[in-house]
């Protein structure tokens, strides 16, 4: 019984991974995740002397509702450090704005196998300097389709917020993010993705698109189970004060399986 435990026990650890690191790829997995998201953009304002480093902490917390649905919490509080941004501004740093996303999924994917969530998604002004957030109040509608067929997960997130309140003085908010992504899983638990995050201003009428390709794995580290991401990024389209050429992103991901 000794040897057969030891025989199997990494195989099943293996196993264990595989299948975390698949739910990774879907957003609307019934997985608690805690995903600490580093960013590195450069090439910012208007003179492109601006850096930044944006942490994202994107908790992600399922709630089930029913047999039949959970509710999907998924939160993107950024902490902020920039500098040379705009001329004379110096450096920032502290609290971005927050989107808090929430999305009812029916537990079962459809009968043609994808799985689908929607809801609402809000803009809470929480940026600790003017230079970091919008100082608006913002909602809209959230949705997701995906597909897991074998090693691959692809489908895409999309939302749009409208500001309803806030600072007169700042500039309204009127924004659609789209992100579709395609991801293959092996059964050593590495993922490679490739996903887009584009963004359309429908008030200075301009797209923001950075391209990103990672690799992750997801590994024990003593009895916690994390996943590691690390990749580069690449602004196709940028705003005219927006970051632009080639970015960096990692990400180290806690994850709370049940």
């Amino acid at each position: 019984m000794l040897v057969a435990s030891l025989l199997f026990h990494p195989a099943a650890l293996a196993q264990d991974a595989a299948k975390l690191a698949k739910d990774l790829a879907n957003p609307v997995a019934s997985l608690i995740s805690v995903p600490f998201q580093f960013n590195f953009d450069s090439d910012i304002g208007p003179q492109d002397k601006g850096s930044r480093l944006t942490t994202n902490v994107q908790p992600v917390i399922p709630i089930s509702l029913s047999d039949e649905w959970n509710l999907i919490s998924r939160t993107i509080l950024p902490v902020v450090s920039q500098e040379d941004i705009l001329p004379g501004t110096g450096d920032q740093f502290g609290l971005g704005d927050t989107v808090q996303s929430l999305f009812f999924s029916p537990k079962a994917p459809t009968k043609g196998g994808w799985i689908l969530g929607v809801g609402p998604v809000f803009l809470l002004p929480t940026a600790t300097d003017e230079l970091l957030g919008a100082d608006q109040w913002g909602a809209g509608p959230t949705g997701v389709a995906l597909k897991q067929a074998g090693p691959w997960t692809y489908g895409a997130l999309a939302n749009h917020i409208w500001s309803f309140a806030g600072d007169s003085d700042r500039n309204d908010i009127n924004n659609t993010f789209l992100q579709p992504f395609v991801t293959f899983t092996t059964p050593t638990a590495w993922s490679f993705a490739l996903q887009a995050e584009a963004t359309y201003d429908w008030q200075a009428e301009q797209w923001n698109v950075p391209v990103g390709l990672f690799v992750s794995k997801v590994v024990r580290l003593g009895k916690q189970m994390i996943s590691l991401q690390a990749g580069p990024r690449y602004y196709v389209e940028s705003t005219p004060n927006g970051p632009e050429g080639w970015a960096f992103r990692a990400n180290v991901t806690l994850l709370f399986p049940k």
